[in-house]
């Protein structure tokens, strides 16, 4: 949305304030018959195709009230978000990826506990229960979600003796593809309890498994020269193509959330469960990373809290998935939800909603925002220097970010994400 679209919206909702007041004063009830309906704002990560598929399901949520919604899609949204809590100006809902940044809004009084109906659909580990101001409440539910470790390969190529292919530039957020990969050795090798304690703060970045991951990651990418290394660091994380053949030299697999399969999907690609690459234990295979959209809602206003509730329910799901192109149809988190039509977006649904025993929410989007960031910058920095000294260092300035931001939510500080939040079995 632009500024002359924000400050249109702005003066529509002064318009209906001033005259929901006349309403109230008015001697006649014709005073109020000119009243404009209020248009609820909501603030989400979807740009283009997808930003028009979800906007067209938004428009048709007629709920019979007369209310209107307008939907603002950026790809800077933490930054818009915290812009317009600075102004007094929030969204009435806001869609965010980051568990992290849920908890610090709702430690901070920005956030609505939502209504019964959708804490139905707000189960772990999506949508963790909090403690806030002596109450336990849900405070955002998953609009869609993604299932991680995966890896892609075009059909026909061997499983075996893969090159890998890395992207790791993403703008501001640059890194993140890096950040999946040591998450997802650590899950499978180390567990899911393991994981939840360095996700939630509760393991130093130095403890060995942790520290093992890093070094594991750097093994399964192999021996890279400076062009290559270089090339990584700069290549976008979906490349000019797609990765897959698009880098020089050639790799062969990629390590890559199930967002992917848009960029492949007029080709013939194969995905598989990323535990059997990663050298793990067998009794972890059933442990899948995810992610996920949660809607939130920053107005008091009661409608916002229903508008999350509709957008949470199998209508609005229904309606998505219609608007939407193969590739782009979104995955939902619960197995009798609709899900993509596609051959390979059923195949990761069936995995995420049935195969999976345990689902663990990507580490980085439960850490701190402070925290995630430290860890993007250190992927990079370990990327480009993967050696032992090099990689002390980082640990060791990660545990001091930790602590950092352990002494602002300390376990008994309100708001602290519970250990249970962060892995649970699909459907909760």
């Amino acid at each position: 949305m632009n500024r002359r679209t924000r400050r249109r919206t702005g003066r529509s909702r002064t318009v209906f304030r001033a005259a929901l007041a006349a309403c109230l004063l008015a001697v006649t009830a014709s005073a109020c018959g000119d009243a404009r309906p209020q248009t609820l704002v909501v603030l989400g990560p979807w740009t283009g195709p997808e930003g028009k598929a979800f906007e067209s399901m938004l428009h048709r949520l007629d709920d019979g009230t007369g209310k209107s919604y307008t939907y603002q899609g950026t790809r800077s949204l933490r930054e818009t978000l915290g812009a317009q809590l600075e102004a007094g100006d929030p969204p009435d809902v806001a869609i965010l990826n980051s568990i992290g940044e849920l908890v610090e809004h709702a430690r901070a009084g920005h956030l609505v506990p939502l209504d019964r109906a959708a804490t139905a659909r707000a189960f772990p580990p999506w949508a963790p229960r909090l403690d806030v101001d002596g109450g336990r409440r849900t405070y955002w539910v998953p609009l869609k979600v993604d299932l991680k470790s995966l890896v892609w390969r075009k059909e026909g190529r061997s499983a075996g003796d893969p090159k890998w292919c890395v992207g790791l530039a993403s703008q501001a957020t640059s890194g993140w593809p890096g950040t999946d990969w040591i998450e997802d050795i650590l899950l499978h090798r180390s567990g899911p309890a393991t994981y939840t304690q360095w996700a939630t703060g509760r393991l130093p970045w130095r403890d060995p498994r942790v520290r093992t991951a890093w070094t594991t990651w750097a093994e399964l990418l192999g021996d890279r020269g400076r062009t290559s290394i270089d090339r990584s660091l700069t290549t976008p994380y979906v490349g000019p193509r797609g990765l897959l053949d698009s880098l020089e030299p050639r790799c062969t697999h990629e390590h890559q959330s199930a967002f992917i399969r848009y960029v492949y999907a007029h080709e013939r690609v194969r995905v598989d469960p990323a535990a059997g690459y990663l050298g793990g234990s067998a009794e972890h295979d059933g442990a899948y990373e995810v992610a996920g959209d949660m809607a939130a809602v920053f107005s008091p206003d009661p409608a916002a809290r229903a508008l999350v509730d509709r957008l949470s329910g199998r209508r609005a799901r229904t309606l998505w998935r219609a608007r939407a192109t193969d590739g782009l149809q979104p995955f939902f988190p619960d197995a009798t939800d609709p899900q993509p039509t596609d051959a390979t977006g059923r195949r990761i649904a069936g995995i995420l909603t049935g195969k999976a025993r345990t689902l663990c929410f990507d580490a980085s989007d439960v850490m701190p925002p402070g925290v995630r960031d430290a860890f993007h910058r250190a992927v990079l920095q370990y990327f480009g220097d993967p050696t032992g000294k090099r990689l002390d260092e980082l640990l060791g300035r990660l545990d001091t970010v930790r602590t950092e931001a352990a002494e602002d939510a300390a376990d008994t500080a309100p708001g602290r994400l519970p250990e249970s939040g962060v892995c649970a079995p699909p459907g909760g």
